[in-house]
This record gives structure tokens, C-alpha cells and sequence, in this order.
């Protein structure tokens, strides 16, 4: 469920609202039109520094109130959700990437329902995305991986039972690793452990789309090492497996001998072309 329509009460006859904004990767222009037009009419916008760059809140209103919250903890950003109660303000909650994903909203959905606030979720572009597109790579490839396994390494925040790294790498699919840039070490022993080969290629992302973007690709065998070398710990997603560099494979989707709803099997070359009712 989610508080999305505006309700009658509070001042003007309007409720509080707040929107969780998924603000992307990085780059401003990378911002859903929907997530623009949120943090363009805000009264109130708060947004991580550390996690999102500057552009993305740029087009603020004149008059907005822009907080930045990586310095606030969440009673304190439970006081921003207390004025907009009393006053019907309207605040943009701005996230890096995706609130979806590892976004930390469900305790402040939980804060807007105590307090009668409306609110809703505007998706965005994932990290997961923007490093695919860094590295040009499809994550799903045909007879190679069909999966994409999205984890992190268990650290401040533990894990539930057999959500471990190691579990997850038997699968020997594509696996995204958020938050485990630091225990570089330990995250190739579990992903050996868990039976990728040695040789499988590997990728660190750091700050896809940022203007510092960088990129490194190794050998599974050489992901630590790579890593330390790297010495990035933040703002750094890492990604395994043979679709990083899988060769010589065709989906099924445009081949002429494969059928679906707008083209029969020996339809001509021509795309566009479907058979006579």
C-alpha cells in the first residue's frame, strides 16, 4: 500500500506528503522525469551528499528547504516528517539509485504513517544498470546466465539464513556485490568457495556515471589483489560471472525460425511484417 493521493486535511485542506525519489547512479541527467518534477516542487528537499551529486537537486524551487542528510540521523529526519505534518509540506526524500534497494524506507514509511503523512515511491535507475552500461555488457546472456543474483557480504547488517555468498555463488550465474568492496579478500574466497572457477572474469565499478567513474576487470583469482590495488571501499559495485564476456551466443527473440504474437517463423526479412488476419 501506498499514501499516494493528496487527502483532505492539514493546511488548505492538503496532507503532508513524502516522496521517496530514486535519484539514480550519479549523473543528473540520468534522473526519471518523474523525479525531477518531485524535487522541482518540494518545499522541503533532503538528500545524502555523500551519496548523490549535487546536479540532482539542482532545480529546486526558489525558497525550497534543501537539507543535507548525511550528517542527520533519523529521529532528526523525523523532525523535518513532524513539521511537514503540522504545515501540509511536500518533501522530497532523495536516495541514490533505487529507494528498492538497499533504500532504507521502510522505517521512514513507517515514521510517515505514525505521523499521517502521505506518501510514495519514485523508482530509479540502479547502480546494477548503470554499471552494465559502463561496461557494455548484457547480464543475462542466452546458454550463459539467465539469473542475476543482487547481495552483499554480511557485515554491520547480518545476513538471514542462506542468503551467504557462498550459497548464492553454487547458482554460478551473474552476481552483483553492493557493499563489499572492502572485505575484498573474504568476498573472493566465498565466491571460490562457492565454486565459480578461478578464471571467472570479474568487474569493479566505482561511481558509475560520476564524472570519476572508474573500472577495473580481473580474473576471480585476482579480485582481492585488484581491489587493494583500487583502494575503493564506497560508492563501488562489483560484478561475476561468465556473462561478462560470454562471445557467440544469439537470443531466440530474433531468430526467424522463432515465433511470437507479431511474427510467424519465415516472415519475411523485413521486420514489421506480420501475417493477414
Amino acid at each position: 500500500m501506498t499514501g499516494t493521493g493528496d487527502r483532505d486535511g492539514g493546511a488548505g485542506g492538503r496532507r503532508g506528503k513524502v516522496w521517496f525519489v530514486g535519484a539514480g547512479p550519479g549523473a543528473a541527467d540520468l534522473l526519471t522525469l518523474r523525479a525531477a518534477r518531485v524535487i522541482g516542487e518540494a518545499d522541503v528537499v533532503v538528500w545524502a551528499s555523500s551519496l548523490v551529486m549535487p546536479e540532482a537537486v539542482a532545480n529546486a524551487r526558489p525558497g525550497a528547504l534543501v537539507l543535507d542528510s548525511s550528517r542527520l540521523t533519523l529521529d532528526e529526519i523525523g523532525a523535518v516528517y513532524d513539521r511537514a505534518a503540522v504545515a501540509a509540506l511536500r518533501v522530497a526524500r532523495v536516495h541514490s539509485g533505487d529507494p528498492a534497494l538497499w533504500g532504507a524506507v521502510n522505517e521512514q514509511i513507517e515514521q510517515c504513517e505514525r505521523r499521517g503523512l502521505d506518501w510514495e515511491i519514485v523508482p530509479g535507475v540502479s547502480s546494477l544498470a548503470a554499471a552494465a552500461a559502463v561496461l557494455g555488457r548484457e547480464l543475462t546472456v542466452p546458454e550463459v546466465a539467465q539469473s542475476v543474483i543482487l547481495t552483499r557480504l554480511a557485515t554491520a547488517t547480518p545476513m538471514p539464513e542462506g542468503e551467504d555468498v557462498r550459497a548464492f555463488a553454487a547458482h554460478g550465474t551473474t552476481m552483483a556485490l553492493f557493499l563489499s568492496a572492502k572485505r575484498g579478500r573474504r568476498l573472493q574466497a566465498e565466491l571460490l568457495a562457492g565454486g565459480y572457477p578461478p578464471d571467472t572474469p570479474c568487474a569493479v565499478v566505482y561511481r558509475a556515471t560520476w564524472p570519476d567513474q572508474r573500472v577495473w576487470r580481473c580474473r576471480l583469482d585476482e579480485l582481492a589483489a585488484t581491489l587493494r590495488a583500487a583502494k575503493v571501499v564506497r560508492h563501488t559495485l562489483i560484478l561475476v560471472g561468465r556473462a561478462l564476456d560470454a562471445r557467440g551466443t544469439r537470443s531466440h527473440l530474433y531468430s526467424p525460425d522463432f515465433a511470437h504474437l507479431l511474427r510467424n517463423p519465415g516472415t519475411a526479412a523485413g521486420a514489421g511484417h506480420t501475417s493477414p488476419p
